[in-house]
């Protein structure tokens, strides 16, 4: 690398960047303490429900924090539906833990609005035409082109010995017969 020049991710980029890290932080306390999450939601027996819930907020992560963040962001937009679902049913008002749920609602909605936002966001600024590719004719791939890189993995390079033919039997190409 040449130098080190501003950043190309956007505001709604670095929010799904966020937004996957706590998809992480939050998929793994619903693996590990899914009984204390239920408990603590008025939602018992659903331990099995909200390790399940676990395992999908990291595989929504992994896209979230790749280069397919719209598909990640999607997932999770998903995932709050489910989510808000199953905290409806902990709504009732016969859970003495409703407060409890009452928070985690309000809570699942902000995250909600923010994965909406992300995820509009990052389509925006990274949607193209249908048919359009990107052009990249003006670029080599080489920080100072092509012709001041000819050559430059040759100079004073050694091969490494575990690299080198020597005492080696190579493939054999048997000769034609003439």
């Amino acid at each position: 690398m040449e130098r080190k020049g501003p950043s190309s991710l956007t505001g709604p980029d670095r929010l799904a960047r966020a937004l996957g890290w706590f998809s992480i932080g939050l998929g793994i306390a619903e693996l590990v303490a899914p009984g204390r999450i239920a408990r603590t939601l008025g939602l018992e027996g659903k331990e099995g429900l909200i390790r399940a819930y676990g395992v999908r907020e990291i595989a929504s992560a992994v896209p979230t924090l790749s280069v397919d963040k719209q598909v990640g962001l999607a997932s999770r937009i998903g995932g709050d539906a489910l989510d808000l679902g199953t905290l409806a049913l902990a709504l009732r008002s016969d859970n003495p833990k409703r407060d409890n749920a009452a928070i985690a609602t309000a809570l699942v909605v902000g995250i909600t609005l923010l994965d909406l936002f992300a995820y509009f966001g990052t389509k925006s600024v990274h949607s193209r035409e249908p048919g359009s590719g990107r052009d990249y004719s003006d670029r080599s791939g080489l920080p100072r082109g092509a012709q001041a890189s000819r050559g430059l993995a040759r100079k004073d390079f050694d091969i490494p010995a575990d690299y080198r033919a020597e005492g080696r039997v190579a493939h054999a190409v048997p000769e034609r017969a003439a």
